[in-house]
């Protein structure tokens, strides 16, 4: 950037000295923006990356096109192609959206929806690619998405140079038709039309493939980047600590990422309103220009009174009323939109979870509540959906209109001169054209207004999902959990609390010795499950210390265990993958969890959360601990499920089985107490709060 800066502030005196010598006010006025240019273009080191790399493509446009329409005024230009000649409005328009990036850099939306955007485009990943018929190549992520973008940024660009030479075209043709000239008629058509109009489909069709690729990479990469940091180190845990700020991270990474890169259902996303935005700003300033020339001489209807770029004018006040008021009648959308994503996925959310303990709600005859429960969440869908409905029916009473009326505004304004003789019908139609590029670009706002709403509340939604990320992340350090050389697991002054900071547990000093089977008892809501967070590392709250010995590998089996929607083969061998351990060995784990009913379905695929009974999925937890051999075996009433001959069993398997395995147990039943050596009781220390006590050890039978 800062080389670019260096070339554009040259070309700034170039045009200065040409000015002087050949006395052209615009080139003043060309050499003064581009000072301002390279200002901007030096600045914008600074600002997002994804914004960099616009200021960049319109930059180096000034220093490819400045000096060409300098050689055009120093007659300079071959005469062979003197009608191709750069209009000096071309690197005066390319300087404008340099400045304009850089300014808009710092509108805080922009910056909201660039710090999410930018992690794509610095990242530092190494990707492969391939532009058809080349063979594949390999290069950095950003490098190849940054090439991609600015491909079509300059093929948008070409793009909006056709249709003005198409404008032209229509100017002409239509002129043959008044003229009755058959032979320019057929020329145009057949030798102008044609040829452009093929180049644009071409354009549009490459446009559509390029763009499609950037989209799903960029999706790819971002939905992997919130993925890895919802699911490392816990985070996804501590986010459902912290409160309903996140509500459905589901949602956010699989619909709003989609929706804020591609637009999904919405249509737009942050890709299509950059590449839109420029091409209303090309089309604004060329068909301005063009506009401008066109009306002239124009004047006030009905006076004598002449206004320079008369049609100008009256596309500006006409957009610039149209949208102040859209976003007086629309500005509710941005909270209906959002408000409506978290109605929408809690209800998705609740079928799902009804779904997946559908027998427990059977067993309760639960199934009229959950009707009253759905149709409340349905009645806030439907309440939300007819509020979007009234605003958006004014919103489009007032759209509508203003479309209705836009395409006669140039032709009412024309007529007159028109009926005079003054202009040509091809002049006229070619105005009416113009005058509406121009102002469809200045109503880009109102044109998308219910676009840009449902992208402001997808927005919000990630920023607040990324603020619950880093929200999370900072609960990593207390209380401190650290390896240890020493060989048990050591607990000082441990005060574990609520996430409303409510103590729970106070001043909890302990040490568990390896292989000394060891049991927690206590009455309800004690604090026993958090401690045994508190001890694996995952529960964020508190202050004191743990201390684990180094590599140790520790395992907590909760009572009610997560079992993948995969094969019995992938349950069992979770988190390891699939292939981790061979048939026999399955085989052996499952009959020894007294599972041997299941040893034939390993490679069956099932819902086996709904398929087993509590009992069963408590023994898949059991058999996947056989396989894993951990060091630590925390057991959180892992076999309340079970009737008390078959826990007995299961406790026996784990002891014979896992001989290395220190087993650290919370059981309420006394039946359990025979297969510990050592037992700590909850004893209560004040209101609410509680903290272990040794009891008396008991031999292990």
């Amino acid at each position: 950037m800062k080389l670019l800066a260096i070339l554009i502030a040259l070309f700034a005196v170039a045009a200065a000295f040409v000015a002087r010598g050949t006395g052209d006010p615009i080139l003043y006025v060309l050499s003064a923006t581009s000072v301002i240019c390279a200002i901007t273009i030096y600045e914008s080191r600074a600002i997002s990356r994804y914004l960099q790399i616009f200021a960049a493509i319109f930059g180096t446009e000034v220093v490819i096109f400045g000096p060409l329409v300098l050689a055009a005024k120093l007659r300079l230009w071959p005469t062979a192609i003197a009608s191709y000649a750069l209009p000096i409005s071309l690197p005066l328009t390319v300087a404008i959206f340099a400045i304009l990036v850089y300014a808009v850099s710092f509108v805080p939306v922009v910056r909201s929806m660039t710090r999410i955007a930018d992690r794509y485009f610095v990242t530092d990943e190494r990707t492969t690619a391939r532009i058809w018929p080349l063979p594949a190549f390999g290069g950095l992520e950003r490098a190849v998405a940054t090439a991609m973008v600015v491909f079509l940024v300059l093929l948008n660009q070409a793009e909006v140079g056709i249709n003005i030479r198409l404008s032209f075209f229509s100017r002409d043709w239509f002129n043959a038709i008044q003229n009755h000239d058959a032979k320019a008629f057929w020329y145009q058509l057949f030798t102008v039309f044609l040829v452009w109009a093929f180049l644009y489909i071409f354009a549009a069709v490459v446009e559509y493939v390029v763009s499609s690729t950037l989209v799903i990479r960029w999706r790819r990469w971002l939905t992997g980047y919130y993925t890895e940091r919802w699911l490392s180190n816990h985070t996804h845990y501590r986010m459902s600590l912290v409160g309903a700020a996140t509500d459905n991270p589901d949602q956010r990474i699989s619909e709003d990422i989609n929706r804020f890169i591609d637009g999904g259902q919405i249509g737009y996303g942050v890709y299509s309103f950059s590449i839109l935005l420029i091409s209303n700003l090309t089309s604004l300033v060329s068909f301005a220009i063009i506009l401008w020339i066109l009306s002239a001489n124009f004047t006030m209807p009905y006076t004598s009174i002449a206004v320079p770029g008369f049609l100008c004018w009256v596309a500006l006040i006409y957009a610039g009323l149209g949208t102040l008021l859209t976003h007086w009648i629309g500005r509710p959308l941005v909270r209906l939109s959002f408000v409506r994503q978290r109605y929408e996925a809690d209800f998705r959310f609740s079928l799902a979870r009804l779904r997946e303990y559908a027998e427990q709600v059977a067993l309760l005859n639960g199934e009229s509540a959950e009707k009253i429960s759905l149709r409340q969440r349905f009645a806030s869908i439907v309440k939300n959906y007819f509020e979007i409905v009234a605003c958006r029916k004014r919103l489009t009473a007032f759209t509508a209109s203003y479309g209705q009326i836009s395409p006669f505004i140039p032709y009412i304004v024309s007529a007159p001169f028109y009926f005079a003789g003054k202009i040509e019908l091809g002049i006229m139609t070619q105005t009416a054209r113009a005058f509406g590029s121009v102002n469809d670009a200045l109503t880009f706002f109102v044109s998308y207004y219910v676009y840009l709403a449902e992208f402001k509340s997808v927005l919000d939604r990630l920023n607040s999902f990324e603020r619950g990320i880093e929200t999370a992340e900072t609960l990593e350090a207390t209380p401190q959990w650290t390896p240890s050389n020493q060989e048990g697991v050591n607990v000082d002054a441990l005060t574990v609390r609520l996430p409303d900071g409510r103590a729970i547990i106070e001043g909890a000093n302990l040490r568990l010795a390896t292989r000394e089977p060891t049991l927690f008892t206590g009455p309800s809501g004690s604090g026993k499950s958090t401690f045994f967070r508190a001890i694996a590392g995952i529960w964020p709250y508190g202050e004191g210390s743990v201390q684990v010995p180094a590599d140790a590998r520790i395992m907590l089996l909760p009572q009610k265990p997560y079992i993948p929607i995969a094969t019995l083969r992938a349950a069992l061998s979770y988190p390891a993958p699939p292939d981790t351990y061979d048939d026999e060995t399955l085989r052996t784990a499952l009959v020894a969890a007294n599972l041997a009913d299941l040893v034939g379905k390993l490679d069956v695929e099932d819902v086996w959360s709904q398929t087993l009974s509590g009992g069963e999925q408590q023994r898949v937890a059991v058999a996947r601990a056989l396989l894993a051999k951990p060091d630590w075996l925390f057991l959180d009433e892992a076999t309340t499920a079970m009737d008390e001959p078959m826990e007995a069993e299961i406790y026996r398997t784990i002891r014979e089985n896992l001989p290395g395995t220190t087993v650290v147990s919370i059981g309420h039943r006394s039946s359990v107490g025979q297969f510990h050596k050592r037992r700590f009781e909850m004893h209560p220390t004040g209101t609410g709060m509680f903290t272990p006590g040794d009891m008396a050890a008991q031999a292990a039978e």
